[in-house]
């Protein structure tokens, strides 16, 4: 887990991880399964398994989950030489993932994000990891704006997809997070640095 205060520099470390333009890295490497990932656009890094949940989740109206989710698990299939997944097979997958994190699949039908609660928002997000079966998910404050019922939601899911071929890096600055989905290491980031 990374911990600051507002302003520490953790959703730059998020975006430059995930690849967002509009950041330029002066010094370093980022190694990730034997590639520099800053040698890699963001959709190239999101094909080797990094998964990026936003702070603030875009809406995106007149897309369903299930088509977005099918196009992108299929993108990811055909990148790791595997056969797409039709409709059915699709929905078996899906079915399953909502169960596997406890999610009301009437929020998974609906539109990307359109209309929904903060809650709602970071529960899809979680949908979206556990569609995309990521190496490395990193959640960027994922309690902001949660209520405690929400939380435990959302903490849910995402122990839910704890297991040894993930890595996980939770970004936030209320240690009330880290009460629902401990971690195995807590680092401290302040002015851009690891304290």
């Amino acid at each position: 887990a990374i911990m600051g205060p507002n302003g520490s520099g953790k959703s730059t470390l998020s975006y430059v991880l995930a690849g967002r333009e509009g950041y330029e890295v002066t010094k370093g490497a980022v190694e990730f399964e034997g590639e520099d990932l800053l040698d890699l656009e963001a959709e190239e890094r999101a094909l080797q398994g990094v998964f990026l949940a936003f702070q603030y989740p875009v809406e995106i109206p007149g897309v369903s989950n299930k088509v977005f989710l099918k196009h992108a698990v299929n993108n990811l299939r055909k990148h790791r030489g595997q056969a797409e997944l039709d409709a059915v097979g699709f929905l078996k997958l899906f079915k399953s993932k909502l169960k596997l994190i406890n999610m009301d699949p009437k929020l998974a039908g609906r539109e990307v994000n359109h209309g929904f609660s903060g809650g709602e928002k970071k529960r899809n997000e979680i949908l979206q990891m556990a569609m995309l079966d990521p190496k490395l998910a990193i959640l960027d404050e994922t309690d902001s704006g949660l209520d405690i019922d929400a939380l435990k939601a959302v903490s849910d899911g995402v122990n839910a997809l704890r297991d040894e071929s993930r890595s996980m890096l939770v970004i936030t600055h209320y240690q009330r997070l880290l009460n629902h989905i401990v971690p195995e290491f807590v680092h401290v980031l302040l002015d851009g640095r690891i304290v």
